[in-house]
């Protein structure tokens, strides 16, 4: 009987070990990604409240200068004056209409014409603004008065509510945004109310005008960030469940050494298990291959091909992606150089890098050493941004990028259009093409908006005399289109799937 009890024991730690060790891993990394979501929807509550009100600030803009103009007027027979009021109503976007006063009495209207009503000074904060619920012309929509007023004289200019509830609707299609004016707030459906202003559960972010008399509130509602999560982060959930199997088993072969990921990988990278695969590009008019782009995988001698959602993250994070990416490179020069007779010159070849290849100058040397395998100009090499972290504009980066340029080395951003640096890093750095995500690309001819923002992407490289790359066309269609459009080079399955270099070699000759 002892005995069974203490195997039971054994038994019942042994599971314990092995639940806690895979939970771990996976409750840590759940708990990561909340604070980076939730940093992220902060980041995206801020700017739509920044663009909240500069839209507020030019409309008033307008009223404002209205109310300027039509101040001398104050004191005039309205009969003198009523067109006047009534030209800057055309004239003037967002204004309702226009208002004279004398001596806080509204005597003169753009919708009336000779009328009598008290203005109670009281009502407007700062004695400029005033959010009302309707007025008896249009008692149930929301009006936002200008008052303007110097001694006797005075001015009043209206904006119509329904241009205030447009932007709280448009700019915050996801978030949640509100304009308070004094005690006052209005939301996007276009209801004043009069209560206090709600907290907004997530990510709530509160701006005030340095201009007028206003403030607005962004924010999200309850159970966003789990949201979030769900949309942006499937790979690295992926990558949490694939480490809570490893640690679990780890934690169930106790009497066996254990290996973490870490040294697994160390060990993958000096068996150089980390390999190359080639994507063909080709040219958008004529469909040859005009480059590849260098694509890594793990062929693990036990679970076979590996996925890079399934390690590159982690290579990142735990900084082992710059000797990857080194040794790929090592491995592209070495199997390429003998075939460049079959390549068309110049063959682009493009290597993703990441923020941790742009803390010093060592990819220079790499770059150098790669070119240099190649006869001189027979391959021009593109490294690719990717956004999974922050490369930041410190002058060691933007140093490490001159000298990229002055080796011929060409930069790109991947992904653009769906990172939150893109257009940073368009303003920050010095490239030479973009990328345009596959997630655009699949839905030109389904959905409406997305093929508008392509449009716009590709407009914007033609601007700023960028080259442009689309990645994942699948088919004619999409094909079509993009040329149509004036896309440089194409990338996708429609022409070819990742390969590994014989394969790729060999298609090549046979081009």
């Amino acid at each position: 009987m002892p005995l069974n009890v203490k195997t039971r024991r054994k038994r019942s730690k042994r599971i314990a070990v092995t639940l806690l060790s895979g939970l771990l891993p996976m409750v840590l990394g759940a708990a990561i990604l909340s604070m980076q979501a939730e940093r992220a929807l902060k980041q995206s509550s801020g700017g739509t409240a920044e663009e909240a009100v500069r839209q507020f600030d030019l409309m008033l803009d307008n009223t404002a200068q209205a109310a300027q103009v039509l101040l001398p007027l104050s004191g005039q027979p309205c009969t003198d004056v009523k067109l006047a009021l009534r030209d800057q109503v055309t004239r003037r976007p967002f204004v309702r209409s226009t208002n004279l006063v004398w001596d806080n009495t509204i005597y003169c209207s753009s919708l009336f014409g000779d009328y009598q009503e008290k203005v109670n000074p009281g009502d407007y904060t700062q004695g400029k603004l005033w959010l009302m619920n309707g007025n008896p012309v249009t008692p149930d929509t929301a009006l936002l008065v200008y008052r303007l007023n110097d001694g006797n004289r005075g001015a009043l200019t209206t904006l119509d509510g329904y241009h205030l509830s447009n932007v709280l609707r448009l700019i915050g299609r996801k978030t949640q945004l509100l304009l308070q004016v004094g005690p006052d707030w209005l939301s996007a459906d276009g209801k004043v109310h009069e209560a206090a202003l709600p907290a907004l559960p997530v990510a709530e972010s509160k701006l005030t005008s340095s201009r007028y008399a206003f403030t607005v509130a962004a924010g999200f509602p309850a159970g966003e960030t789990w949201r979030y999560m769900r949309s942006e982060y499937p790979p690295l959930f992926s990558l949490l469940i694939f480490f809570g199997a490893v640690f679990s088993s780890i934690g169930h072969f106790l009497q066996k050494r254990s290996s973490s990921p870490s040294h697994e990988m160390q060990r993958a990278l000096e068996a150089l298990e980390f390999v190359p695969y080639f994507q063909p590009v080709v040219h958008g008019d004529t469909k040859k291959w005009s480059g590849a782009e260098v694509l890594m995988r793990w062929q693990h001698p036990k679970e076979g091909l590996v996925r890079p959602d399934l390690f590159i993250p982690f290579a990142e994070h735990s900084g082992l992606i710059v000797p990857m990416t080194r040794s790929l490179m090592r491995q592209t020069a070495a199997l390429l150089a003998p075939a460049v007779g079959s390549f068309g010159a110049p063959f682009h070849i493009g290597i993703n890098i990441t923020a941790s290849h742009c803390k010093d100058l060592e990819l220079v040397d790499d770059c150098r050493e790669f070119l240099g395998a190649f006869a001189p100009g027979a391959v021009s090499l593109v490294l690719e941004l990717t956004e999974r972290e922050l490369i930041e504009p410190l002058p060691i980066t933007l140093q490490l990028f001159e000298q990229l340029h002055a080796l011929g080395v060409l930069i790109a951003i991947d992904d653009f259009g769906t990172g939150h640096s893109s257009l940073g890093y368009l303003r920050q750095f010095n490239v030479d093409f973009l990328k345009i995500d596959q997630s655009f690309v699949a839905m030109i001819g389904a959905d409406a908006l997305s093929r508008h923002i392509l449009d716009s992407i590709i407009e914007l490289s033609a601007k700023l005399d960028l080259g442009i790359v689309a990645e994942g066309v699948e088919t004619e269609e999409q094909s079509n289109y993009l040329t149509a459009h004036g896309v440089n080079f194409l990338q996708g399955y429609l022409f070819d799937r990742p390969m590994p270099a014989a394969q790729f070699i060999n298609a090549l000759s046979h081009r």
